[in-house]
């Protein structure tokens, strides 16, 4: 869990992005940006001990469990990103537009007590390749999971919707293409 490549990445002279942390809370918090760049995707954080684990999802976010979206793996974050919203300017990583799309509070699929028991069961499953969640956001409730794709580089996994209460099968997509 380090920043380092977060920062290699960044000129903080020239992008008005976070470089410092912000106080965390007690409860395990996401956050999905809406991010034009070269090209229009979605960047889900999830924190996990003090940073946010990142994923771009080139095609947005389904509440279709018929839909599996992929998600690529990037640099973790400072926790402060989670608040960010701006303009990356041009020449500078991750040029563009980034807005908050949803927000709010998760938690892993599992028995746990507190936030130290529920980041062991996230870093299990990033060991294993297998991170079941529930999210409590404004736009996205229920459970997700991600699952690394074998075979397709460390990077690679798939962001799909559970069956659940919230699970819209009708729905071709929440945001994205």
């Amino acid at each position: 869990m380090s920043l380092e490549n977060y920062f290699k990445k960044r000129d903080f002279k020239k992008t008005p992005e976070p470089k410092n942390t912000a106080k965390v809370n007690d409860k395990l918090v996401f956050v999905i940006h809406k991010h034009w760049a070269s090209r229009l995707h979605y960047d889900l954080r999830l924190e996990y001990k003090g940073v946010l684990k990142s994923w771009a999802v080139p095609k947005g976010v389904s509440t279709n469990p018929e839909e599996k979206r992929l998600a690529i793996m990037v640099e973790d974050h400072p926790y402060s990103y989670k608040d960010f919203e701006g303009i990356i300017p041009e020449g500078n990583y991750g040029a563009g537009t980034v807005m908050i799309w949803d927000e709010g509070t998760y938690a892993p699929a599992g028995d746990k007590k507190n936030k130290k028991e529920e980041e062991e069961i996230i870093k299990k499953g990033l060991e294993e390749g297998r991170i079941s969640f529930f999210l409590y956001g404004k736009k996205l409730k229920g459970e997700f999971v991600l699952i690394r794709l074998k075979g397709r580089g460390e990077n690679n996994w798939l962001f799909i919707k559970a069956r659940d209460e919230y699970a819209n099968s009708k729905m071709r997509s929440l945001c994205g293409v």
